[in-house]
């Protein structure tokens, strides 16, 4: 069984796998809703790009960032294979930071069905049992009300404002750091 793997009845959050190139393809085909917000980043992908070749060089990358600590992507499956969205635990920082930062998307036509909150909750699991992170931070835009609500639901906390922090959508935009630390997960992290 892979560790970095979580799942319940209903969801599955781990690593890509081979067996994953037509659920990954149908989900970036198969993309019909218009964004919802300006926050609704998954969009339709050309047809062109979404081959196996550019399917095994993407788990071939998420494989050396695994292997190098730097940087963990987790697809969000649905028991049945079907892929719903991604959540990702980035900028790994070791020494005496023990710190990374938590991403999360779903396509839209899967939002408000608790998948997200789900997702975010294995991933942050991952964090601090797997991967033993002592401290685990989202930046989100203040005014990105949906992932706000999400974080709080999870039990992150508001913990700083920082201006002009991300470059999105060709301009810096604010964030809000979102936080949670290993001792809320029972977790207690000493780095080595």
């Amino acid at each position: 069984m892979n560790k970095l793997k979580r799942s319940n009845k209903i969801l599955e959050v781990r690593p890509y796998e081979n067996k994953d190139f037509k659920s990954w393809q149908n989900a970036f085909l198969n993309i019909s809703a218009k964004p919802r917000n300006k926050y609704d980043i998954i969009k339709p992908r050309d047809a062109k790009k979404l081959t196996l070749r550019n399917f095994n060089k993407t788990l071939k990358m998420h494989a050396k960032n695994r292997k190098d600590d730097f940087y963990y992507s987790f697809g969000i499956f649905l028991r049945d294979g079907t892929m719903v969205g991604h959540v990702s635990i980035m900028d790994v920082s070791r020494g005496i930071f023990q710190n990374a930062y938590l991403g999360y998307s779903l396509m839209n036509s899967h939002w408000g069905k608790g998948y997200g909150k789900q997702a975010v909750k294995f991933a942050l699991d991952i964090a601090f049992k797997d991967l033993k992170l002592h401290r685990v931070e989202a930046g989100i835009e203040p005014k990105n009300t949906r992932s706000i609500a999400l974080a709080k639901s999870v039990g992150l906390r508001r913990e700083g404002f920082s201006k002009k922090r991300l470059f999105l959508r060709g301009k810096w935009e604010d964030i809000v750091q979102y936080v949670a630390l290993s001792e809320e997960y029972k977790v207690k992290i000493i780095p080595t």
